[in-house]
């Protein structure tokens, strides 16, 4: 493959390497440091041999891909927070039950939930000592009070509470994603038991929030509607707290969420805008020179004011080296400049790596790169409006066709009317972007014109129209589908021999395209095979009772709520997904469940378990009910005691002790997550 020809992507892919593996396999810093000294030992010692032949050997090549491996995996764990002696984690010697005295500062605010406020904070004190380490602050809301601010200083005396994990098959994992993030802990509290400390802006990202929140407070002076401000907040500051569910779940069915997170889509026009109007520095003396310079350092105050979020940074960065290589007329090759970008980015931000954003933004345009000028050349039309329809068009294809399997896997939906949307949106989002900057600077100022606001605001409208239009024709938005890594993995092998298929057609590549084709019907097959099995499962839900049989692409619901309609609950649309359902039947509770050779008893509140001909295995207790909880584990001496989430949190505690007394299992699903209890197929 000739794009292995260049050094730096081997290198780059390298490092990711090294990256996946100490995420993987858990290295220790000590082994990384010692691991990495003795290769680049080795490699000296290769260099002065290898110096003096005429004919290399593989040996040098081999060892510098290890150190860069090694080095992947030292970035990840010298970045990872857990390392550090003064992380909070290591002198946390309180009980749960003692409140223990904190000092944090904000640093970010997150999207309120409707009972609490919610932020990221970074830990300055704990009893008096100076650590550090980032939680996540739960703050009750109080219509009195208003939202703190980023670099807001509090005191406050509480516990750290851990923060749940997925309680119930293939559910989204909260607490796996914010670990990535380096967060591992949560604070709960009420307003009045935090003091504030100081309420001065000390980061860079303290003064950029209050930039952003002047931003706001002068928009609101010239009437913008709630969702139009939502989408200047995102398309302009990268803030997407105040986006309605309603607006975003319409831009992902039209395949445009892409619009509403800064992206590479949102930096490179804003960089050709910025080419644009500063062109006539070209003609000072070390006009290019200062042309680069000010193109760059736009782009970095761009994306402070944005929050120097994932998305934001990791366009900027691949840009701004775009911009030095189209500015100073450096030839570059568009794979090194992506690789270039990729490798420092995860030098100095190895948990990138494994965020969608990141992983859907590099494809994407790697994608574009690779099959745009291929698309393009199937047709050419001559007729200019036709001409630019079709590069749009192709651009849209391509950057689909390399996010295709990512977001089948992760989001398993495709929106068949994204090139339409796409079609539409792009060739104005130049105009939103440029506009939108024109807007701010007048705003900020005191000069912006009703009329032109009221005109901003009406394209703003105008959009979120079209895109509510695209997302309601839900016969073209496809959902639900079941989607593996195994198929993702052999959807890009695919699409990679289809690359080299129309780059040169030839009996070789072709061949490579039939091999990936009989790799995904062999998974399909595989998987298929594999989801013929049959399990009883407890699932976990809140004030509720759920539980469900599969047997082989079936599945039969049991469960306490008064409607019938559970196809849109979350919980049984992630099962759905995860195990290939195809049909789902629903009914009320039973008392009694037979599972081949098990019985399954349940009590519910009232009570009643008086079955002295039948001796359960399992037992599941819901709705809390009152009774005596030894004399029945005497008298039934079931296998396994089940607490679903229908229970009062105090009654399970309680069943938990009498249960590890009399040393019989206890399985309570608000702590361990769903029960699933596996079936030998028939």
């Amino acid at each position: 493959m000739k794009l292995l020809n260049f050094p730096l992507i081997k290198l780059t892919l390298c490092l990711m390497s090294g990256i996946v593996l100490a995420h993987f396999l858990n290295f220790s810093l000590q082994f990384s440091v010692f691991s990495l000294i003795f290769f680049m030992i080795c490699l000296s010692i290769c260099f002065m041999v290898e110096r003096y032949r005429l004919e290399k050997t593989a040996i040098f090549a081999i060892l510098t891909s290890v150190i860069f491996v090694g080095l992947g995996a030292l970035s990840y764990q010298l970045h990872h927070h857990k390392n550090f002696d003064q992380h909070y984690t290591h002198h946390l010697t309180l009980s749960k039950d003692e409140s223990e005295p904190i000092t944090f500062r904000i640093r970010e605010v997150l999207k309120s939930t409707s009972f609490h406020d919610k932020y990221v904070v970074d830990i300055l004190h704990i009893n008096g000592r100076s650590l550090r380490g980032k939680s996540i602050l739960n703050v009750k809301k109080d219509a009195l009070r208003s939202i703190f601010k980023v670099d807001d200083v509090f005191s406050t005396s509480a516990t750290f509470s851990d923060i749940n994990g997925a309680l119930n098959p293939n559910q989204f994992d909260y607490k796996n994603y914010l670990e990535k993030q380096y967060i591992y802990h949560q604070i709960s509290v009420d307003h009045h038991q935090l003091l504030p400390v100081s309420s001065k802006a000390h980061s860079v990202f303290g003064f950029a929030a209050r930039l952003r929140h002047r931003i706001n407070s002068k928009l609101v002076m010239y009437q913008f509607q709630p969702d139009e401000r939502a989408l200047i907040n995102a398309l302009l500051l990268g803030q997407r707290q105040d986006i309605s569910p309603e607006i975003y779940d319409s831009y992902s069915k039209a395949g445009a969420i892409h619009i509403l997170a800064i992206s590479g889509l949102h930096v490179g026009i804003i960089l050709l805008l910025l080419n644009t109007f500063l062109k006539p520095l070209e003609y000072l003396k070390h006009g290019k020179l200062i042309k680069t310079g000010l193109i760059v350092a736009i782009l970095w105050s761009f994306a402070i004011v944005a929050g120097l979020s994932a998305s934001v940074t990791r366009a900027v960065a691949m840009f701004s080296i775009v911009a030095i290589g189209m500015n100073l007329k450096r030839p570059t090759n568009i794979f090194n400049t992506l690789a270039m970008s990729m490798f420092f980015l995860l030098l100095f931000k190895p948990m990138f790596l494994f965020e969608v954003g990141f992983q859907m933004s590099y494809l994407a345009v790697i994608s574009i790169v690779a099959f745009q000028p291929l698309f393009v050349r199937l047709y050419q039309p001559t007729f200019w409006p036709v001409k630019k329809l079709w590069q749009i068009f192709t651009v849209t294809l391509a950057a689909q066709l390399g996010v295709l399997p990512l977001s089948l896997f992760y989001f398993h939906q495709f929106p068949g009317l994204f090139f339409l949307s796409n079609l539409v949106i792009i060739p104005f989002l130049g105009v939103i972007l440029g506009f939108g900057i024109l807007i701010i600077l007048l705003a900020l100022i005191g000069n912006l014109p009703l009329w032109m606001a009221e005109l901003y605001g009406n394209i703003i409208s105008l959009m979120n129209k079209f895109i509510e239009w695209i997302a309601i024709q839900e016969q073209f938005v496809v959902t639900e589908i079941s989607f593996s890594l195994l198929l993702m993995l052999s959807a890009y092998l695919f699409i990679l021999s289809l690359f080299f298929l129309l780059k040169k057609l030839n009996f070789k590549k072709l061949s490579l395209l039939m091999i990936s084709v009989l790799i995904i019907q062999s998974v399909l097959i595989v998987e298929k095979q594999q989801h013929q099995t049959s399990e009883f499962v407890v699932f976990h839900k809140n004030k509720q009772s759920l539980i469900g049989l599969k047997s082989h692409s079936k599945l039969q619901l049991w469960h306490s709520l008064e409607g019938k309609h559970l196809m849109g609950d979350p919980i049984i649309k992630n099962y759905k997904i995860g195990n290939s359902i195809k049909a789902i039947h629903q009914d009320s509770l039973q008392n009694l469940y037979i599972l081949q050779n098990k019985l399954l008893l349940v009590i519910d509140s009232e009570g009643i378990y008086k079955v002295p001909q039948l001796h359960p295995n399992y037992i599941l207790l819901r709705n809390s009910p009152k009774i005596n909880l030894t004399r029945m584990l005497d008298s039934l001496n079931p296998e396994l005691l089940i607490a679903d989430g229908s229970n009062y949190k105090s009654a399970a505690m309680r069943w938990e002790r009498s249960c590890q007394k009399q040393k019989i299992p206890f399985h309570w699903t608000s702590k361990k997550g769903a029960l699933v209890l596996p079936l030998t197929t028939e």
